[in-house]
């Protein structure tokens, strides 16, 4: 395949805020791809834009003269492309960049695109879904410090753990609706129901939904937590506003412990700050049936994952393709997790796009869970292309 031409545009991802999509022309027709972008940001994160949106516009159109004489046949190819966009563009447009690429490669070669990755994959990752959420993904003012409250059903099947989840949040509507006098119905930047509970409170309610859920008897619902607690650490302090404390390391440890045990959580994201991989090592040795999950701490970059793996913090890691934007270097951070036995969880980010080659990506490398919202058409669409897969597999 070769690119006979580069441009790029912006466009408003689901939060009506500005994205790029890159668009390339090649002998065997024309690709688009936009990146998502992302609300909640850890400081690691690798740069969406050089500068800004408008200069990667700029220079991704000057990019294109550079790649006529290039051959691109597999993934590996995209060190090349990486090689000539190095330092030019940033992580946003590079993810998209690639993305196109690989939709030709694929098309020219009558390919899935996650079979450029692993033509023997099988192995189906797990849903995610945020069911529940605050932080600042919610725009409501009273309302719980963690940014999500997920449910994670325990099946093989995506059909049936999409069903599942889906019809679990009715039952979440149904409760909310009953016990929180201030619930509006209203849905935060990831489709999760707004709520003024306190954390607690809205584990109790999800704790309900899972023991009484329309399908208990036949799937098995797990439960998690997204703490983005980099996001209220301030001065040593993490800083509570429902109710309004402060918590020190310690105290937060203490806090979390107890919301572990009280309501079996299997899944822990970001509980500590970005920068105390100390204090996530401590809860990983206390709670090691737990997930504890790295995102703001490892921010899909191997050199932050290698640390990770040194100090023993987490046993699973955030994989978002759009916060290191190399899929290369994806690649890279997939093959140092497998071989440490640190769990995959492929994701999504707050601002997202009609784009489904996350589902790819995920079945390609291997992901153990897909972390993908529960509905709404930008993020269902994801979850329905994982679904596909499935069906053309079984």
């Amino acid at each position: 395949m070769k690119i006979r031409g580069i441009s790029a545009k912006s466009i408003l991802n689901s939060r009506e805020e500005k994205t790029i999509c890159v668009s390339i022309k090649t002998n065997v027709g024309e690709f688009s791809a936009p990146s998502p972008s992302g609300k909640s940001k850890g400081k690691y994160e690798a740069k969406p834009y050089n500068k800004k949106i408008e200069d990667d516009i700029k220079k991704i159109k000057q990019l294109g003269e550079y790649f006529s004489e290039e051959i691109l046949e597999k993934f590996d190819d995209l060190k090349r492309v990486e090689y000539i966009a190095d330092r030019q563009i940033g992580a946003n447009t590079l993810f998209a960049l690639e993305s196109c690429v690989l939709k030709a490669i694929a098309k020219e070669q009558k390919k899935e695109i996650w079979e450029l990755i692993n033509p023997d994959s099988k192995k189906f990752p797990r849903l995610v879904g945020n069911c529940i959420g605050g932080g600042k993904h919610s725009s409501v003012e009273k309302k719980p410090d963690f940014q999500e409250f997920l449910l994670i059903p325990d099946t093989d099947s995506v059909l049936q753990a999409y069903n599942g989840n889906k019809n679990a949040k009715v039952d979440a509507e149904i409760i909310l609706k009953n016990v929180d006098k201030k619930f509006e119905n209203k849905k935060n930047d990831e489709n999760a129901w707004m709520t003024s509970f306190d954390d607690k409170r809205v584990l109790e309610i999800l704790k309900d939904v899972k023991d009484n859920s329309w399908d208990s008897k036949k799937l098995y619902l797990s439960l998690g937590i997204d703490v983005a607690s980099s996001g209220f650490y301030k001065r040593k302090k993490y800083l509570y506003k429902n109710p309004m404390l402060k918590r020190n390391k310690e105290e937060q440890f203490g806090y979390l412990s107890n919301l572990i045990k009280n309501f079996n959580l299997f899944y822990i994201e970001d509980p500590f700050d970005e920068e105390d991989f100390e204090s996530h090592a401590k809860l990983l040795k206390k709670f090691p049936k737990s997930l504890i999950v790295g995102d703001d701490l490892t921010v899909t970059n191997p050199k932050r994952l290698k640390k990770a793996i040194e100090m023993k913090s987490i046993n699973a890691i955030i994989v978002k393709p759009n916060q290191i934007g190399s899929l290369i270097k994806v690649k890279e951070v997939c093959e140092i997790a497998k071989k440490n036995d640190i769990k995959l969880v492929f994701s999504h980010r707050s601002g997202e796009t009609d784009e489904t080659i996350l589902a790819d990506l995920a079945f390609g490398f291997g992901a153990d869970f897909f972390k993908c919202g529960i509905e709404g058409d930008v993020r269902e669409g994801k979850i329905k292309r994982l679904i596909e897969i499935e069906k053309n597999l079984h």
